[in-house]
């Protein structure tokens, strides 16, 4: 097939082929896969809008300081832990999607009905999620098509872009 070029198509002499859409992530039955970079930029939203306030007030709050906090790390983990479980459970649960996931257009679905999770399945989701975090099998989802992540395999729940819908009117 020869080169197309600009002139030649605006000028009528020959049509533009239309170009092949770039895959962006796994297609599903339930829709497109969000992909490594939409769930990158809403962690890191999450992180900063429903985890660093939960930090401030166990660091300084609960325990007067890093200074109480380094004395007791562990226990400072979990009063860190569990409220950013409950809370992300809760956005999950009642709209699919948290303050990150919202920002950049994706949403928590089961994966066989595409319906948003239970209030048990997104808790044992965001639960299974802290485990995959700290043992480092989160890095399942760069060798699937897919990108889900083992906490998202074992809870039945996939991450999906989800445009929003513009009102008419």
């Amino acid at each position: 097939m020869a080169k197309q070029r600009f002139r030649d198509v605006k000028q009528g002499r020959i049509t533009a082929t239309p170009k092949k859409e770039k895959k962006r992530s796994g297609k599903t039955a339930i829709g497109r896969s969000a992909t490594l970079r939409e769930r990158f930029k809403a962690f890191l939203t999450d992180s900063f809008m429903i985890l660093m306030p939960i930090m401030y007030i166990v660091f300084y709050l609960v325990f007067s300081g890093r200074e109480g906090f380094a004395a007791h790390k562990l226990l400072g983990w979990v009063y860190i832990l569990v409220p950013y479980i409950v809370v992300t459970a809760l956005f999950i649960a009642k709209s699919g999607q948290t303050p990150g996931m919202r920002a950049y257009e994706i949403r928590v679905v089961m994966q066989g009905s595409g319906e948003k999770p239970s209030y048990t399945v997104a808790f044992l989701r965001q639960l299974l999620a802290v485990w995959d975090f700290l043992l480092f099998t989160w890095v399942l989802q760069f060798f699937r098509k897919d990108h889900r992540t083992l906490h998202e395999i074992l809870s039945g729940t996939a991450l999906v872009y989800s445009p929003r819908q513009e009102k008419g009117g």
